[in-house]
């Protein structure tokens, strides 16, 4: 229990060593000074809380959270005896929030609990004691020997023994990793690739030496030695021999594996970057508006105290005949009595930080996640899925992202291949309706000569046909029989498995073109750079062998897109936010998805900074890319003299190994050529670098709002690093990231703006988005906004208290029966002053009215004074003092009263009017515009 405890305050690592020694089926040596190394179980740990620390460390968290410590301060001295105020008003609705709060963040990681109790319970088969027995995914140990059946996913990181493969082969995918549907083939040393048994597995004599774990995908080194007949042999082991957890074994009966790395120690867990709750930018410059209000109250409170006591320097004031101190007060310590009435004036204008501002945006958070929920264009249909909002925290930053990262495999791209069109001895064929048939021809050509073939056709569909490492798998659901036994030749339960998606396409595009054929797999010889061919040998029963190599041809294949990304690409283009793709393909591959989608265009000068052997060289083609930028924006300038729309634009190409140099050193220039490129692609990179890039933008001076969306494990990291981050659903697969991200799971390619403007729609009534350019980049929350409203609000303050202070005068009668007004009713009428014009201000700024808008606003008003003459109608048993009682009505009944409420508010507000009048006509904003260009018709507009 110590040692738990210790491991889990981090003070007792549970490996020490750069290397791990794991003794396969945990035959540790029988020599006593052994010690057993100690790894992590297998659980998979995504929830934040437990059922012990939950109200400890959610309470520590919601109150380091400036306004909750705030207001928790407020409130204890509000608890103080001699408050003026009561405890209540600051602690009720700071228990509202705090509540509210812990009650949503405890939902969502029960819902955690409830998904890492479904993966920690998934029943396994491991070998133990000689037997095959069934336990749970969260017993599996360092150790033991796991089997793992065709479609289920591996439980933890294994080591291949063997599978039903004689050559102890198996295939598998990943697209839970690293979003790539293509098959894999992993391998086994020979020496254990003959254990298919349980008996020979318990028989088995190996250790596995390999590297402590770490978060690279696609890194392993160790070695397994084995030993037989007394003697060691050693292998080598890398990542072909590595099956990763949440990888799927496909087109394999079944395979056996030793677990290397359980838990969170896998790979696909260390991915999970830790990271804190996330803060959206509203949150973060209301924390420093905050502490600004804080300060001023400071000063207001101690200037306060200073001038009590100046004002009771004299006798008569400081212990007047109607309140005279008692012994204890006279003999009491100035300095405690200063601190106290230094509090008392701090609880008197804490009202300068209101905590309804927090309660109301905390709503506004909540109930603004449903209509993500709701929107219709983010329903995936098919899979009965609408998106799912993890937290509310970020609703307000999607309307402000300015950079969009985004994965490239199953995100922009489906990841599929189709076959369109190829070249035969000069001649040029397509592909239509599983049919090739030569350019310029249809398929239904009146000489019957598309169905026939000539010999090099015929023998280019058969290269194409055998020449490949395709795996066909037959799901014999009625029991077995011939897959070849089918009128067409072909059984159509046939299901291909392949390397890569456009070897997949060659097979499937042949297979309508050939009747079935028997042969016999001999040997295959892999595609190397100095052949730069693969062939195969192949026998069939009237030849002994033929030796099969693909033709010189040339093959079209088109990687399938998502629904509608070439449209949100440039939709986010024209909107002024710049798309990055950061994807682990390689360079040639990557190019031409941006150019098929979009992300990149014909007329775009593409910059690259790929293959950088050193840091000077690096260096140097940094700078070579800023003078070629600067030389294109001189151009650029005078090009927009002649003609706006074509101003010519950068794309910048960079893979992983140029990167990792450019930011050691070179990171000012990097940034430098990336802030002038329009689109930036980086290629062959790796999940950590992603989140390095990702850090890169955000952390840089104008601190812009990033956004990054994916589908695999090797994204999570790029996902938790930017301000608002995306996962993206795979129907039919297992997703790797789960909700331990502060994320948003959207199906299909919908993107954050969609959601944004979808819910402005909504509220508005106008899917025009020129509006939201005045709230572009946080603009409302600029500091310089925030002095004019605080100057503002001073202002409507001083005439408030002033304007009712002189209407109020003391020669002044206000009242029917000639009294005078007292303090209560003095009060009552700044506040009533106060109610009436800020609402009014805030419908003066209201920009689009809708039903909701009008009972907000006209109902706050009436409600104040239908709960003003209720309170202050009633004496209240509960209440120590009646000082409210029958205040509202009389003054109410005051015709003077009236009058000075109604100068008061168009004094306040009649500036404000003249204010936006002159600048609705002289200096317009774009929601302004946008107004008049929908009430005026078109012919005025031309005008």
């Amino acid at each position: 229990m110590i040692r738990w405890i210790r491991q889990q305050l981090g003070f007792d690592p549970p490996h020490q060593s750069d290397t791990r020694t794991v003794y396969i089926a945990n035959k540790f040596p029988q020599h006593g000074h052994y010690i057993p190394q100690r790894f992590a179980d297998n659980r998979i740990i995504s929830s934040k809380y437990t059922i012990w620390n939950f109200i400890p460390k959610n309470l520590f968290e919601q109150f380091r959270r400036i306004a909750n410590f705030y207001f928790l301060i407020i409130f204890l001295v509000q608890v103080s005896p001699d408050t003026p105020t009561s405890p209540i008003t600051s602690g009720l609705p700071l228990f509202f929030v705090i509540t509210v709060t812990a009650i949503k963040q405890g939902y969502e990681d029960w819902l955690r609990h409830k998904a890492d109790n479904e993966v920690n319970g998934a029943p396994v088969f491991v070998v133990r004691s000689g037997s095959l027995v069934q336990t749970r995914s969260k017993n599996i140990r360092v150790g033991d020997i796991v089997r793992v059946a065709k479609d289920e996913t591996f439980p933890a990181d294994l080591v291949l023994l063997s599978s039903d493969r004689a050559e102890g082969t198996c295939h598998i995918t990943t697209a839970s990793l690293d979003g790539e549907t293509n098959l894999k083939t992993h391998y086994a040393v020979p020496e254990t690739a003959v254990s298919q048994s349980v008996s020979r597995l318990e028989s088995l004599q190996a250790v596995v030496e390999c590297q402590q774990p770490e978060a690279d995908l696609y890194r392993f080194v160790g070695r397994i030695t084995v030993t037989q007949q007394g003697e060691e042999i050693v292998r080598p082991l890398g990542s072909e021999n590595l099956l990763l957890r949440g990888a799927r074994l496909k087109n394999t009966k079944e395979i056996f594996g030793v677990a290397v790395y359980t838990g969170m120690e896998s790979k696909m867990a260390l991915n999970y970057k830790c990271k804190s709750q996330k803060r959206s930018a509203v949150e973060k410059s209301m924390n420093t508006f905050l502490i600004i209000y804080l300060g001023i109250l400071l000063f207001e409170a101690i200037l306060s105290t200073i001038l009590k006591y100046a004002w009771q320097a004299e006798n008569k004031w400081d212990e007047p005949f109607y309140n005279q101190k008692t012994d204890q007060e006279r003999n009491s310590s100035q300095i405690l009595k200063f601190i106290s009435d230094f509090l008392a004036f701090l609880v008197l204008y804490n009202f300068i930080i209101p905590i309804s501002l927090y309660v109301t945006v905390e709503l506004q958070k909540f109930l603004g996640s449903f209509f993500i929920g709701w929107d219709l264009d983010l329903y995936h249909e098919e899979s009965d899925q609408k998106a799912q909002v993890n937290t509310s925290d970020l609703n307000e930053e999607l309307g402000q992202v300015e950079y969009v990262f985004t994965d490239k495999t199953g995100t922009l791209t489906e990841n599929e291949m189709q076959f369109r069109e190829c070249s035969i001895n000069g001649i040029k064929y397509q592909e239509i309706n599983g049919k090739l048939v030569p350019e310029g021809m249809t398929e239904d050509s009146p000489d019957g000569s598309v169905d026939e073939k000539n010999g090099e056709e015929e023998l280019f569909l058969k290269a194409v046909s055998l020449c490949h490492t395709v795996q066909i798998s037959y799901d014999q659901t009625d029991g077995p029989g011939d897959p070849f036994s089918h009128a067409n030749g072909f059984s159509p339960l046939m299901e291909y498995y392949a390397s890569s998606p456009d070897e997949k396409a060659l097979v499937e595009a042949t297979k309508s073109c050939l009747s079935a054929r028997r042969y016999k797999l001999l040997h295959i010889l892999e595609f190397d750079a100095n052949r730069r061919r693969m062939s195969v040998i192949l026998q069939k029963p009237s030849v002994v062998c033929v030796c099969v190599c693909v033709c010189v041809c040339v093959r079209v294949f088109v990687s399938r897109l998502q629904d509608k990304v070439q449209e949100t690409i440039e939709s986010l283009r024209l909107a002024g936010i710049k798309v990055w793709v950061l994807t682990g393909d390689k360079h040639e591959t990557a190019v031409s998805v941006s150019l098929s989608c979009g992300h990149f265009h014909r007329t775009m000068n593409i910059l690259e900074l790929v293959q950088q052997k050193s840091d000077s060289e690096c260096a140097e083609q940094l700078r070579r890319l800023a003078l070629n930028e600067h030389t294109f924006q001189k151009a650029n300038n005078s090009l927009k003299m002649i003609k706006e729309d074509h101003v010519i634009q950068h794309g910048l190409v960079v893979d992983g190994a140029s990167l990792s140099l450019a930011l050691r050193e070179h990171e000012k220039l990097f940034m430098e050529v990336c802030k002038n490129c329009s689109a930036v692609l980086c290629c062959r990179m790796a999940p950590l670098q992603k989140a390095k890039v990702v850090r890169l933008l955000k952390t840089s001076p104008e601190k812009p709002i990033t956004l990054a969306i994916g589908d695999g494990a090797n994204d999570v990291s790029m996902i938790q690093e930017a301000h608002v981050g995306i996962g993206r659903c795979r129907i039919g697969e297992d997703v790797a990231c789960n909700s331990n991200a502060y994320w948003y799971t959207v199906c299909l390619s919908s993107w954050c703006i969609h959601m944004f403007c979808r819910a402005n729609q909504h509220f508005t009534g106008t899917a025009s988005g020129e509006e939201l350019k005045d709230i572009s980049k946080n603009s409302l929350l600029s500091f310089k906004t925030f002095l004019y409203w605080t100057f503002l609000g001073f202002c409507h303050a001083f005439v408030f208290f002033f304007g009712s202070y002189i209407l109020m005068g003391e020669d002044t009668t206000l009242m029917g029966n000639g009294q005078m007004f007292g303090n209560w009713t003095f009060g009552t009428l700044v506040f009533t002053v106060m109610v009436i014009t800020v609402t009014l201000k805030l419908a003066l700024e209201t920009h689009f009215w809708t039903w909701m808008n009008h009972f907000v606003t006209w109902g706050s008003i009436a409600f104040y004074f239908i709960f003003s003459l209720f309170y202050g109608g009633i004496i209240w048993p509960f209440l120590h003092t009646q000082d409210m009682y029958f205040v509202f009505v009389q003054l109410l009944s005051s015709g003077s009263a009236w009058f000075a409420i109604i100068i008061i508010i168009i004094t306040c507000l009649f500036p404000d009017v003249i204010k936006k009048v002159f600048y609705r006509h002289l200096q317009p904003t774009s929601t302004q515009k946008s107004q008049v260009s929908v009430r005026l018709p078109p012919q005025t507009l031309e005008l």
